[in-house]
């Protein structure tokens, strides 16, 4: 079994890294949803417990598609599975993103179809993508607790907010974690908020930690992104960023090698090194990758590794934003 942390001081106790599946239905191009569902399955047989999703990953195609896969996996890995579920995010048929409602009255609705997608009786974790801007926190953290006492929902997480924020949705009731972007690329929450939640005792999940792919030691400067892949439109995926950001890499990899194990695996310990109150959630759309990057358990970075790995991606080496400029605006916690 893989080793657990506790999300923050009122949440549960899950696997040391989570599975994120966004992948598996969106915004990275196509996905085999064979493989996918084998990947699950996979993850949940090594120990992995927590699985993240957002109602609007495919618009409801990932909640479905990890129903499927709880339900054909055997009894007793479904029952240790954990769901983190964002909601929030409205949508077009076309695909778009057209801004985020967090009024009481639709976060019950939100919950109420992600209850029927997903099929579990209960949401573990339940968290706005991103603040609704015309809607006090309070409110949107208010509804989920109401959740959480009709017990539809057991734990309130948050996403993407700031350090204010996350003290005025604290007071309203107890938040388990914050799920926030955190890698060797992005590392603005360590200034404010990262301190901010441990006084609190919120936990992180960490997504974005081999940057979508960037610093995974996979990713080639000829690459070529499918229709459907947000990276064509992500700044750090971008002509001249795209290179300085891979020289970073390459810098990565010289480390990793020295170490003997792989660039993916360097970046996602590095992660879990930043304290036992982090959860990294991996991005793993195949059994091949999920093996490597539960390899990343294994990698013990000593003093001297972490200088090695800081001097070859300092903080705030990165080029370019994390997001398109449209998206950067929607992110409580770059205000």
């Amino acid at each position: 079994m893989l080793p657990t942390r506790t999300l923050g001081t009122t949440g549960p106790a899950v696997s040391a890294l989570g599975l994120g599946c966004m992948g598996m239905s969106a915004l990275y191009g196509e996905a085999d949803r064979a493989e996918s569902i084998a990947t699950i399955h996979s993850a949940l047989e090594a120990g992995v417990t927590l699985l993240d999703t957002g109602d609007f990953y495919g618009m409801g195609h990932n909640e479905l598609l990890i129903a499927e896969a709880l339900r054909t996996a055997p009894a007793g890995l479904r029952e240790q599975a954990l769901t983190s579920v964002k909601f929030g995010a409205l949508r077009t048929v076309e695909g778009g993103f057209t801004g985020y409602d967090g009024r009481p009255a639709a976060v019950r609705n939100f919950a109420a179809y992600s209850l029927q997608r997903l099929g579990t009786g209960h949401i573990d974790v339940y968290r706005i993508a991103r603040v609704d801007p015309d809607v006090p926190i309070e409110e949107t953290v208010g509804a989920i607790a109401e959740l959480v006492e009709a017990g539809h929902v057991r734990h309130i997480g948050l996403s993407e907010v700031g350090a204010d924020t996350l003290r005025r949705a604290a007071a309203v009731a107890p938040i388990a974690d914050l799920q926030i972007e955190y890698s060797l690329l992005s590392r603005g929450i360590e200034e404010k908020i990262l301190p901010t939640a441990r006084e609190l005792g919120i936990g992180v999940t960490a997504y974005g930690v081999l940057s979508r792919g960037l610093i995974s030691g996979h990713f080639t400067r000829d690459r070529a992104l499918g229709p459907g892949d947000f990276r064509g439109m992500s700044p750090r995926f971008q002509g001249e960023n795209l290179h300085r950001n891979l020289d970073l890499v390459d810098r990565l990899r010289a480390v990793a090698e020295a170490k003997g194990v792989s660039v993916a695996q360097t970046a996602i310990a590095w992660v879990l090194a930043q304290g036992d109150d982090i959860v990294p959630l991996v991005g793993a759309r195949t059994r091949a990758r999920l093996t490597e990057a539960l390899g990343a358990l294994d990698v013990v970075l000593d003093p001297a590794d972490r200088e090695a790995i800081e001097r070859a991606v300092p903080a705030g080496a990165a080029a370019g934003e994390r997001y398109p400029a449209a998206q950067m605006a929607h992110l409580d916690s770059e205000h």
